[in-house]
């Protein structure tokens, strides 16, 4: 026979069900542990980092704030916004950036021809365009002398800085790493058009003389079409592979331009060509190579200035700055960020990237943002040495959204299910058309940082990030599946 003590201990075990508060009445769980639980979907080893601020900076979630990680073009909000902060005019056309045209004492009879660049990013050789054109500078020329000698590509107003320090160089030859120079042309970009061929014979392809195919890509019956290219650093050998299938529309791949003085140079030969301009000597660029007067650090007082020039003969007046940063923003527009980095330098320094990256450090620092916050490379986010933690970039927004401009500001962003990098993202969600952010995608690297505006109406800041996917993996939807859950309750 048990004893009386057992007995009790039976006799609350048999009870413990009916004691137990119903399931409906246990804790829920919170908004943060929601959250958490999202974010454990994704592929072992994604680390995520989120912060999400009510207008007032009370932070409502906060996953890893103060972790580091890789923003990808998160860093085109800092570039954009030190542009907003530093620079002014910018809704004015851009009358100090435009390209220009000298002629200039050869010492072999005809004058020689410098075409130079002061950083225009819209600088154009299209057959129709009809804005900011390379061919009203060669006209200018053909009217002024039927024969030059040398044609000199001069990109010297800022230090030879092609690629930021931690550029992959995989990117290198595309679009998105192309080189950054202060005489740019068509943003520095080259349309390879593929066409099918004959079902097992290679396709046609139709490049700018400026550089050679190698091409092994096959015509198949069917299937997905699957081009690659590649080319060596400074090279002129494009290597196509892969294939295109036969009933395939044409497929255009850009490709990227190391030397652009040089290939802007090169255009502007054909051009005066076309225009019976006589051209007795060869193509060439003019660099400035990168010094220590290049380096706040380094450097004392202002930049050593420039030697004194030969009169303009042209210059263009491009569009204003404000739509670039727009473009910069909304599409994501790597060598126009570049540039843009470059052209806030210019405001006390020389140009370069040690420059620009002062400048935003400047502005980091008014807007209280913590120095471990953040590490810059470059000004568009190519660059895998870029770090940036949640915290810091919901305390910059805030400061943003406090600035006479910030309303501006906010506009350069994509909107939800609307436009820009955002324009396929949220659509049908209750944020669709209600959150305004910068992407960013980059070697397993994903972010999203802005405004959005919650159930209730309120503005709430937030930053997001994830690094370390594993390949083939992503974390863009739970990204967005966790906004969507902070938005819902606040």
């Amino acid at each position: 026979m048990p004893s009386k003590p057992t007995i009790a201990i039976l006799a609350l075990t048999l009870l413990a069900p009916a004691l137990a508060p119903p399931l409906a009445a246990q804790e829920a769980p919170s908004l943060q542990q929601r959250v958490e639980t999202t974010f454990a979907e994704a592929a072992p080893g994604t680390r995520f980092g989120l912060v999400v601020t009510t207008e007032d900076g009370r932070e409502i979630i906060a996953i890893n704030p103060d972790q580091r990680f890789i923003p990808a073009s998160n860093t085109k909000i800092f570039t954009t916004a030190a542009a907003f902060a530093t620079l002014s005019g910018l809704d004015q056309p851009d009358a100090d950036g435009g390209t220009a045209v000298r002629l200039e004492p050869s010492g072999k009879g005809a004058p020689d021809l410098v075409l130079e660049g002061r950083g225009d990013a819209f600088l154009s050789s299209a057959a129709d365009c009809t804005s900011d054109c390379l061919a009203t500078l060669a006209d200018a020329v053909a009217a002024k002398t039927r024969v030059v000698h040398d044609v000199r590509g001069d990109d010297s107003l800022y230090p030879n800085q092609r690629w930021g320090a931690g550029m992959s160089w995989n990117n290198i030859p595309t679009r998105s790493g192309t080189a950054t120079s202060a005489l740019t042309l068509d943003d520095n970009e080259l349309p390879l058009r593929v066409t099918p061929g004959a079902v097992g014979a290679k396709p046609r392809v139709d490049l700018s003389p400026y550089y050679n195919v190698f091409n092994t890509a096959v015509t198949v019956a069917t299937g997905k079409t699957d081009l690659e290219f590649d080319r060596a650093a400074n090279g002129k050998l494009v290597s196509l592979s892969g294939t295109i299938a036969a009933d395939a529309k044409p497929e255009i791949l850009l490709l990227g331009i190391d030397e652009p003085a040089l290939y802007a140079a090169w255009t502007f030969k054909r051009m005066l060509e076309a225009r019976g301009v006589r051209v007795t000597g060869t193509v060439t660029a003019r660099h400035r190579p990168l010094g220590p007067t290049d380096d706040p650090a380094i450097r004392k007082g202002a930049p050593a200035p420039r030697p004194p020039r030969e009169p303009v003969l042209a210059q263009l007046t491009p569009p204003p700055l404000a739509q670039d940063l727009t473009l910069i923003n909304k599409v994501s527009q790597n060598l126009h960020a570049e540039l843009m980095l470059r052209r806030i330098s210019r405001r006390s320094g020389s140009g370069s990237i040690a420059d620009g990256t002062a400048e935003v450090r400047a502005m980091l620092e008014r807007a209280g943002v913590p120095r471990t916050a953040y590490d810059f490379s470059d000004g568009s986010g190519m660059s895998s040495y870029n770090r940036v933690a949640p915290r810091g970039v919901t305390i910059l927004l805030r400061w943003i959204a406090g600035q006479p401009w910030g309303a501006a500001y906010r506009a350069t962003l994509p909107i939800a299910g609307v436009d820009g990098t955002l324009s396929k993202r949220f659509v049908g969600t209750t944020l669709e058309g209600k959150l305004f952010a910068k992407t960013g995608t980059l070697n397993a690297s994903s972010a999203l940082s802005g405004y959005m505006t919650g159930r209730s109406g309120r503005m709430l800041i937030f930053s997001v990030y994830a690094n370390d996917m594993p390949e083939g993996t992503s974390a863009t939807k739970l990204m967005d599946r966790a906004l969507e859950l902070v938005a819902a309750e606040n």
